[in-house]
């Protein structure tokens, strides 16, 4: 039986070396790639035997067997196999084509975590040089009469050759390297890290991992005075023990799984002691397929507003896990929902650890999003309790998809609820709308920092007389998507407190007399006070004397503390005041105007009407020293 020594080819040799070296973050995914290679070689011998008759798919199973005294870790299957051929081409050649390719962005992308790279078949194989001075890998074909041996220390050359009596599948024997500092605290040859690899990695195979203890070295002399009970003791603790659980929730019906199984699964996922508050389960079929198995919590994570806050979904492929926290499979704005995707096949770079962007993956994102949001939606109209529990917990997360999902805008306007003058009770758009008078075209709402300071706001006054609604927005994320989101269902979106919104019929409004009769008064107060870009009459104040608007187009004072918050230099910007023509203090300033115009207590009163209607509205002044001392002196005058 003659044995052959080939070499790699050369661009695959350097391959091999910045993989081993510069790739892969953890050397435990080494027996991840192993095993899911053979759950592979498992589910093909299954689907050959559906069409060949000579070929049988019975009692398939992966070993795992460690050997401590000889530091040997062999992973084995009875699965499809390989013939001579497939071992060199698919194994000694790593990536058969397009390596040269592939070696320069390897190169490139050397300290970008690689995330560019895409995996060829065989490349996962080699991670077991990460751990290994020598591989050797024995296998036969199914429905073929003799094997193949393959052997390699990853240094330039492997050998190869026919090997008899070798049953069906693949064994591949990883000659581990000597513990270093860096392992020092375990070897993997332990039973338990073995273990925890196999619950971490690969729980949900659908094939039973078996852990095979090694045969003991055979005694110099046997024990001729041992006895049964302690051979049958001997025979039990060498059973093969299943490591897995086979227990993929995601692909079993629901109608199958109990409340209590998904609990517990979701607990094990989340690291969260409550229950979820809904369960979400989903399967795409077609030219693309994956299963996914999601729960919404019920309470908000103690991170959800952090930068570097975990997310919630885990990625499998083929049932073996992949990664944690990943990210491309869900918006932002939806952060907070627990799960797996487990998908048929995926572009994964060369250590299976990062998402290639592709379209499959953007399709999974979009459907995801799609499916918890209609499934928040129903919770509205099915289980009020559930769906108000969801919007108190997550409804600041929620509506950040406002401003980074222009495609998922209306379906979050359709499930978000807000605060409003109608009721204690928050409403949605929907419901807003149905409500609004005959001839309203916009949707009113006021932002602010809490309910009282808004419906206090002297903005407010004319809305509450008319009885118009207006949405109480008291969230930060509220001042800047309302930018974003233009209307709903045609109805424009109007701040109370911005541009020029009048309620008044025609008669109640400032007639041109009463301007003219103010409009002294108008010009004087616009010149006197340099903190107003304009001062006008309005029919919007119905007890206060005087408000303060931002412009159309003018960033709000609360949008502007957060800013500066921030650490972001915001020009100053300068509002209209508006005065309300019936108030005694008003009309008391238009006359004392007109009267003494050169009263030096004049620009005070004027200096105190805005402050008042700053303050009315929760602002605050730029000298409240100032403020407090020309009102102390105006009171004592009074007294």
């Amino acid at each position: 039986m003659s044995t052959e020594t080939l070499e790699f080819q050369a661009e695959a040799r350097q391959l091999l070396q910045l993989m081993v070296h510069s790739i892969y973050s953890n050397k435990d995914i080494f027996l991840r790639e192993l095993i899911s290679n053979a759950s592979d070689a498992l589910d093909k011998l299954r689907l050959a035997a559906l069409t060949d008759d000579e070929l049988t798919a019975e009692d398939l199973h992966i070993e795992v067997v460690a050997d401590a005294e000889a530091r040997t870790l062999t992973v084995r299957d009875n699965g499809i196999g390989m013939a001579r051929d497939e071992v060199v081409t698919l194994i000694g050649t790593i990536a058969k084509s397009g390596t040269a390719d592939l070696l320069r962005r390897m190169k490139e992308n050397k300290d970008k975590d690689s995330a560019e790279l895409i995996g060829q078949f065989g490349v996962g194989f080699y991670s077991t040089f990460m751990v290994a001075d020598r591989v050797t890998l024995v296998t036969r074909k199914a429905g073929e009469e003799t094997g193949t041996r393959w052997e390699s220390a990853g240094e330039g050359t492997y050998t190869i050759e026919e090997a008899a009596d070798v049953a069906t599948g693949t064994s591949v024997t990883v000659h581990l390297r000597p513990k270093d500092e860096e392992d020092a605290l375990y070897d993997y040859t332990d039973e338990w890290k073995i273990k925890e690899i196999v619950k971490r990695y690969s729980d949900f195979i659908s094939f039973p991992i078996l852990l095979v203890k090694a045969a003991p070295a055979p005694k110099a002399e046997p024990d001729a005075e041992g006895s049964d009970d302690e051979a049958s003791d001997d025979e039990a603790s060498a059973a093969p023990e299943t490591l897995n659980s086979m227990k993929a929730l995601w692909a079993r019906p629901r109608s199958d799984v109990k409340d209590e199984e998904y609990a517990e699964f979701y607990r094990h996922i989340s690291h969260d002691w409550t229950d979820p508050l809904e369960i979400i389960q989903m399967r795409a079929e077609g030219t693309f397929e994956y299963e996914a198995l999601l729960f919404i919590p019920s309470r908000a994570p103690h991170d959800l507003f952090q930068r570097d806050g975990a997310r919630g979904i885990q990625l499998y492929v083929k049932r073996v896990f992949i990664m944690d926290d990943s990210r491309e499979l869900m918006p932002d704005y939806l952060r907070f929902v627990k799960g797996v995707v487990d998908a048929a096949d995926l572009s994964l770079n060369i250590s299976r650890e990062i998402l290639q962007q592709d379209r499959h993956i953007q399709m999974i994102r979009r459907r995801l999003a799609k499916k918890v949001l209609s499934t928040v939606k129903d919770l509205m109209t099915k289980d009020a309790e559930k769906y108000a529990t969801f919007w108190r917990e997550f409804g600041r997360a929620v509506k950040e998809g406002l401003l980074s999902e222009q495609d998922d805008q209306k379906a979050i306007l359709d499930v978000s609820s807000f605060a409003s003058t109608a009721s204690a009770d928050p409403t949605t758009l929907a419901g807003y709308v149905s409500r609004m008078k005959d001839g309203q075209d916009e949707i009113y709402f006021m932002t602010g920092e809490s309910r009282a300071q808004v419906e206090n706001s002297p903005h407010m006054e004319a809305f509450q007389a008319k009885g118009y609604e207006v949405l109480l927005l008291t969230d930060p994320v509220d001042e800047i998507w309302v930018e974003a989101v233009p209307e709903y269902e045609g109805k424009k979106l109007q701040s109370i407190a911005r541009g020029n919104v009048d309620l008044s019929a025609d008669e109640d409004k400032p007639s041109q007399e009463k301007t003219g009769e103010f409009a002294p008064l108008l010009t004087w107060l616009g010149e006197t006070l340099d903190e107003v870009k304009e001062v006008r009459l309005t029919s919007r104040l119905t007890t206060s004397p005087a408000c303060l608007v931002s412009d159309a187009n003018d960033i709000t004072p609360t949008l502007e503390k957060m800013y500066k918050a921030m650490g972001q230099d915001v020009p100053p910007v300068k509002r209209i005041l508006e005065l309300n023509p019936d108030h005694p203090l008003v009309t008391g300033l238009r006359d004392a105007y007109a009267g003494r115009a050169e009263d030096p207590a004049l620009p005070e009163t004027a200096e105190l009407l805005y402050g008042t209607a700053l303050l009315a509205e929760g602002g605050d002044l730029a000298d409240p020293a100032r403020f407090a001392k020309l009102l102390a002196d105006r009171l004592a005058r009074t007294v």
